[in-house]
């Protein structure tokens, strides 16, 4: 009698070797989505930065297109749409963006501005002829930023 032998290749993978196979590619999606995440967050920050700069620009612009001194005599107008001259800007504090006549600007209510203006130094210029305007942008992320110039009675 003839015995042949006959050899089954066996085909797959054992359970080991699909086990390691799951943590190895655990191992790397976890890894991949904490560079995804940390990219957002970022990129949340960065447009929060772009727009807190863009807010405290237009805030700074309207101050300086004012008159440096106050031309109807009468200072600290009580709303901004009355803001008549660079000083009345002192103290202002808006919770949310708002344009020039203090409407709400959509989407910008989680930021907050203030504004500080004051006597400053610049050069030469006697101080009584200069003013320092400071606008602070700040958001409920934790960005803050500060923005200043300087408006000169002789523009």
């Amino acid at each position: 009698m003839h015995h042949t032998c006959q050899h089954r290749t066996q085909q797959g993978v054992t359970l080991v070797e699909l086990v390691i196979a799951i943590v190895i590619v655990s191992i790397a999606v976890v890894g991949v989505l904490g560079v995804l995440s940390r990219t957002s967050t970022g990129s949340a920050e960065a447009m929060v930065r772009a727009q807190a700069v863009a807010i405290g620009n237009a805030y700074l612009e309207e101050a300086m297109l004012k008159p440096f001194a106050d031309p109807d005599g009468v200072d600290a107008e009580a709303t901004r749409t009355a803001f008549d001259d660079v000083d009345d800007y002192n103290g202002l504090d808006d919770n949310g963006a708002r344009d020039q006549i203090s409407n709400a600007l959509s989407g910008l209510d989680a930021y907050r501005v203030r504004m500080t203006v004051g006597s400053g130094t610049l050069g030469a210029l006697p101080a009584a002829d200069v003013k320092r305007i400071d606008v602070t942008v700040s958001h409920s992320i934790g960005v803050v930023m500060t923005f200043s110039s300087y408006r000169t009675r002789y523009l």
